[in-house]
């Protein structure tokens, strides 16, 4: 057990990357954590960040009003809404009066779908996906983008400030959906054009740490540029903030959309083949910075 019991009692679900800095951000921050985890090897070392570890949060039930669930998947979601309606219809609870904010990146229908089940229980789930990546989410510069019942998210603010820089109520369910993916969209662009410049600079004989020391505060600056020209300049996207396999979801549903809307994206659009080569050279479990590596290949370096 890590830490001291405190007053709020956090039940979070799905300790990856986010999930792992926000539940050791939220028990820094004077909650009681309790985690949820299908990986051994991860519930043994999160046992020294957070108060609590377990396989399921089938025990929780009059524990905790407060959930985060932070999953890889959809199908993830269901699994675990469908596992919280169980729990509580097994004790017997018809009107749970909790609150669940998902976190992940998933298309709205499914997180809908989620919703409805999870009411069942008398659980309000709310949209509230992150901007951020895992090394932002380590150290509090997160973005929340909070969507439903605005009672609802009121309730959850103080738990959204344990762990981010910024929350924001965005309004109607699904809203913050369409915030992430606007926001997601512009990280795919600025991602490519770090790795772009940085090799600019390098094929003009710049070191690539100056040049992210330089640029990095000036007008051509970006917050990918910030975040992953580090580990460009280092070749170093081993430890992944985000791996580029689980990026493949998050552009696919923004290019769904796209196509849904009949909206032109001709910088997304020109940026899925680089992110795609990243997969096919063997960097599906690198960070996304390793487009760099993509790049470098094509203009005939390593």
């Amino acid at each position: 057990m890590a830490g001291k019991k405190d007053k709020t009692v956090v039940g979070l679900i799905g300790m990856g990357i986010m999930g792992s800095a926000i539940g050791t951000n939220l028990q820094i921050s004077g909650f009681h954590v309790l985690g949820a985890e299908v990986s051994a090897a991860t519930r043994k070392r999160m046992q020294k960040h957070v108060a609590e570890v377990f396989a399921d949060a089938s025990t929780w039930v009059g524990r905790t009003r407060h959930y985060i669930t932070s999953l890889p998947s959809s199908a993830a979601l269901m699994q675990v809404a469908q596992l919280l309606v169980d729990s509580y219809q097994k004790a017997g609870v018809k009107n749970a009066k909790a609150v669940l904010a998902e976190v992940s990146t998933f298309p709205i229908a499914d997180k809908q779908a989620a919703r409805e089940l999870l009411a069942t229980v008398g659980i309000a789930m709310i949209d509230a996906p992150l901007s951020g990546t895992g090394a932002q989410a380590k150290v509090r510069d997160l973005t929340v983008y909070a969507s439903g019942d605005k009672a609802t998210i009121k309730a959850m603010m103080p738990v959204f400030k344990g762990f981010s820089r910024e929350q924001f109520d965005v309004g109607e369910f699904g809203n913050g959906m369409r915030m992430k993916l606007v926001a997601n969209l512009m990280v795919a662009i600025h991602n490519v054009s770090a790795a772009e410049a940085l090799l600019f600079g390098v094929k003009m004989g710049l070191d690539p740490k100056r040049t992210v020391q330089v640029v990095g505060g000036g007008a051509g600056t970006s917050r990918m540029f910030q975040v992953r020209g580090p580990m460009m300049a280092s070749r170093c996207w081993a430890e992944a903030t985000m791996k580029n396999k689980l990026w493949q979801k998050d552009m696919t549903i923004i290019q769904s959309a796209l196509q849904e809307l009949n909206v032109p994206a001709p910088l997304f659009s020109a940026c899925l083949p680089i992110y795609l080569s990243a997969m096919s050279q063997g960097h599906e479990l690198d960070d996304t910075a390793s487009v760099y590596a993509v790049l470098e290949r094509a203009a005939g370096g390593k």
